[in-house]
């Protein structure tokens, strides 16, 4: 991708209605960008992104899950080997996760820190954090199994986020940052390999279709754009090697059911942006 291209301004559609750009990067794809931090993105002229708001699951989660009751949590060695002191943060990485390197290009902060971080400093929320929680998926049983916070709960904390600001910046600050900032989420693959692939009950209930369909309902209920997004690529591969059902007979086609998954949802949600 052209790290010179345009980046749009940004808002929640429920929060803020009359905004005229929004983009989520969704269900569990993402625009690629490069993860050399040597130069940062340039923004066109009179382009403003204050903060990261991220929501999602553990590719973009920096500690939400740390104090939970879960097997969805990584605040243990050898996590965060190669982050900043060699001490594990609740990412589930040896470093940075990529909403972290994305901050970094943008010139925005080093990192997205975590909102539910103990330690998070106030001047943090000025430039954004993260909600995203290890094991959420849009289908709400997705997120029960692994015992992390449902996308519900992390809009919850996101008008939480906004009462702080409001606090510390005031009504006319808070708004500009919302209305300006870059909103990213990073989800689905935990519904495809923890749910549909790894759950006996759902492919009783479901085929690729009716779950694909189940999945992009419950995206658009948890967010609405009033524009056309932009391509998507595959973020990565089904995470088959920690899933091992999912490569497992009777399910020994996962690729190809995957892929179909893949191009089902991309298609639905593409579906409803046209002429837009």
């Amino acid at each position: 991708m052209d790290r010179r291209r345009s980046i749009h301004h940004h808002i929640i559609s429920y929060l803020f209605p009359s905004s005229t750009s929004i983009l989520f990067l969704c269900i569990s794809f993402l625009v690629f960008f490069t993860t050399t931090t040597n130069a940062l993105v340039r923004l066109p002229e009179n382009t403003t992104v204050p903060a990261i708001i991220v929501f999602g699951d553990s590719i973009v989660d920096a500690g939400n899950n740390d104090d939970l009751i879960t097997e969805a949590r990584c605040d243990y060695p050898p996590y965060g080997i190669d982050f900043d002191g060699g001490v594990p943060t609740g990412r589930f990485s040896n470093g940075k996760v990529p909403t972290d390197i994305l901050a970094e290009e943008l010139g925005i902060k080093p990192t997205i820190p975590a909102y539910r971080d103990p330690n998070l400093r106030q001047e943090d929320l000025l430039t954004g954090v993260t909600f995203a929680s290890g094991g959420a998926g849009y289908v709400p049983l997705t997120t029960q199994i692994a015992g992390g916070i449902p996308l519900s709960q992390q809009l919850k904390l996101f008008e939480e986020y906004i009462e702080k600001l409001n606090g510390m910046v005031g009504q006319e600050r808070t708004t500009f940052i919302i209305k300006n900032s870059l909103f990213v989420i990073i989800c689905g693959s935990n519904d495809i390999a923890n749910n549909f692939f790894s759950l006996p009950t759902t492919q009783l209930q479901y085929n690729a279709a009716s779950f694909t369909a189940l999945m992009a309902d419950n995206a658009r209920s948890f967010a609405t754009f009033d524009r056309r997004p932009p391509p998507v690529v595959p973020r990565s591969p089904l995470p088959a090697a920690s899933v091992e059902a999912a490569w497992s007979p009777p399910y020994g086609e996962c690729s190809s059911n995957g892929l179909q998954l893949f191009s089902s949802v991309v298609s639905v949600i593409e579906s409803g942006y046209v002429g837009k």
